[in-house]
């Protein structure tokens, strides 16, 4: 499974990391996608290092499911992109009122 974690270098975005990294989630690729000024640092996962990408230039073909947590603004501008190759988790509140978007509370109503 390929995952993609836009916002990566923040701190939600770190701890999405610090959890699949603790999870053992079974991860193929993990592409880690934030703004230009944070493009080309490098974080680690699993004892590797891997360069953060440009998200204006990210192709989201790459991944399987991508969760967002950069803002809603970021939200709002990149998630339709995304939407049309790959699952969006977004933990921004942009989309929590779209009645076409729908809200996914574990445990609750996850089927």
């Amino acid at each position: 499974m390929n995952i993609t974690i836009v916002g990566a270098t923040g701190n939600v975005g770190r701890k999405i990391i610090e959890i699949l990294e603790k999870k053992n989630f079974p991860i193929d690729a993990l592409y880690l996608v934030a703004s230009s000024k944070s493009a080309g640092s490098k974080l680690r996962f699993k004892e590797k290092e891997i360069e953060v990408e440009n998200l204006e230039t990210f192709d989201f073909k790459k991944a399987n499911i991508t969760f967002f947590s950069a803002g809603g603004k970021i939200s709002q501008k990149y998630v339709p992109v995304a939407a049309n190759y790959t699952t969006v988790i977004d933990n921004s509140s942009f989309f929590r009122m779209d009645p076409e978007v729908p809200l996914i509370v574990p445990q609750v109503n996850s089927n």
